[in-house]
């Protein structure tokens, strides 16, 4: 799912490619889109609109794109701990794009993790997702590069720091953590499970932003889809798998609306994963969509809860921010809200029995007080209602008594919140 994507050496770069040699693939498998020879502008057509398909599936646009800037001309700049690195221009331009790369090297960035030239790709570049890719839908994705407009724009260097800038050290992270090969079917699994196994755990990548990181920038395999911060934003991508933010009672209609909407009668999206709706998932067909929801509902569900992330308080002064916040709220929050945390969904989501707002981490409903925001505007909803930003009317210690009465009234079962973490968020980058 645009999965901006946190991290080590997870951090970037989506080295794909488009090139020279004409391409040669077209059809569609039923479940994972298909190969056979295309031999005429109308097969070609076919392929391109194909590509662009599951350009947007893969969310390839929100890393390879500025603000502003031309489409896939890179130049996206991502801090880390590390130093800085610059995501690439991936147009087919000669010069500066990947203008000369070939099917056969475009599948092999994707499936290996390997740039044309051979050298290793930072792992932030997804190809641990990416290798389950078929070489068919590949070949869509690089026809569809192929066509857009060259851009003749250098990419960026990489400014790493020593020994960081030396991809040599990615073999380690390889042996640890890659393991190369396409997605093979389950055939105890329907043929919609499949294709959504597929999207979630291909071409969406999902698992790079709700799976935590360890030091080196590696999953924690025993962690998959279990939730984790993601640095670079500053939001925490909840768990999947456990009462704090898992789907195993949610309705299948419901996760498909919030995948293809960013709202739905059990919340909305907002953040990075709003990111992810507008540039990716709102373009899918519902039944891919549907699909998705089908496999993010099989997700097993675990009884543990996720590390303690909490900055925290002693249970005197949580006290006294809960009642601190209960003022607040009904000053603040109510009207749209209700008295009661029950809210009136989909637009207003409700605060009452709201998994989000009780996760582990309180960042994102503090990044909400704080800076506010809206779902994404997709065409199913394209005037999605908002939440306004109370940075400058509310101080930290309001900001984390409001949030602490969120958390804690209703049966909601979250933790107080501390000032300090408050102050923290209050200087972060809004996206």
């Amino acid at each position: 799912m645009n999965r901006k994507p946190l991290f080590a050496l997870s951090a970037v770069i989506l080295a794909t490619a488009a090139a020279l040699v004409p391409v040669l693939w077209s059809g569609q498998d039923p479940l994972l889109g298909g190969s056979a020879v295309a031999a005429t502008p109308a097969d070609q057509a076919e392929l391109i609109k194909q590509g662009e398909y599951l350009a947007r599936a893969g969310d390839c646009i929100a890393c390879h794109t500025v603000r502003g800037g031309q489409m896939f001309a890179g130049g996206l700049p991502m801090a880390t701990p590390f130093g800085t690195l610059y995501t690439p221009n991936i147009t087919p331009d000669d010069q500066y794009g990947i203008g000369k790369w070939s099917a056969n090297d475009f599948y092999r960035a994707l499936h290996t993790g390997h740039s044309k030239d051979g050298s290793l790709l930072y792992p932030a570049f997804p190809f641990a997702s990416y290798t389950k890719v078929t070489r068919a839908d590949s070949d869509a994705i690089y026809a569809y590069l192929r066509s857009v407009p060259p851009v003749n724009v250098p990419s960026r260097p990489h400014a790493l720091r020593f020994p960081f800038n030396n991809r040599n050290l990615l073999i380690g992270w390889r042996t640890l953590f890659f393991r190369e090969g396409e997605f093979k079917p389950d055939p105890t699994r329907s043929v919609e499970w499949n294709r959504g196994a597929y999207l979630v755990e291909g071409l969406g990548h999902c698992s790079m932003c709700h799976t935590s990181i360890n030091a080196v920038g590696g999953p924690v395999n025993s962690a998959a889809f279990a939730g984790g911060l993601i640095p670079l934003q500053n939001w925490y991508a909840p768990s999947l798998t456990s009462g704090e933010g898992g789907l195993g009672d949610w309705d299948i209609k419901d996760i498909a609306s919030l995948l293809r909407t960013g709202v739905s009668e059990r919340g909305a999206v907002f953040g990075p994963m709003a990111d992810v709706v507008h540039d990716s998932l709102q373009y899918l067909t519902d039944d891919d969509i549907h699909a998705m929801a089908t496999y993010l509902k099989t997700i097993p569900q675990r009884k543990e809860a996720p590390e303690q992330m909490q900055m925290e308080t002693s249970e005197a002064y949580g006290t006294q921010l809960l009642h601190e916040g209960e003022k607040i709220y009904h000053d603040q929050c109510a009207k749209c809200h209700e008295a009661n945390g029950l809210g009136m969904p989909p637009n207003f989501p409700p605060l009452a029995n709201n998994p989000s707002i009780q996760m582990h981490s309180a960042v994102n409903p503090i990044r909400m007080v704080l800076n506010g925001g809206y779902p994404p505007s997709t065409q199913a909803n394209p005037q999605p209602y908002g939440m306004p930003p109370f940075a400058q009317a509310l101080s930290d210690e309001e900001v984390a008594a409001v949030v602490t009465f969120i958390r804690m009234s209703w049966g909601n079962k979250g933790t107080p919140v501390s000032p300090q973490q408050v102050a923290n968020l209050r200087s972060a980058p809004l996206d």
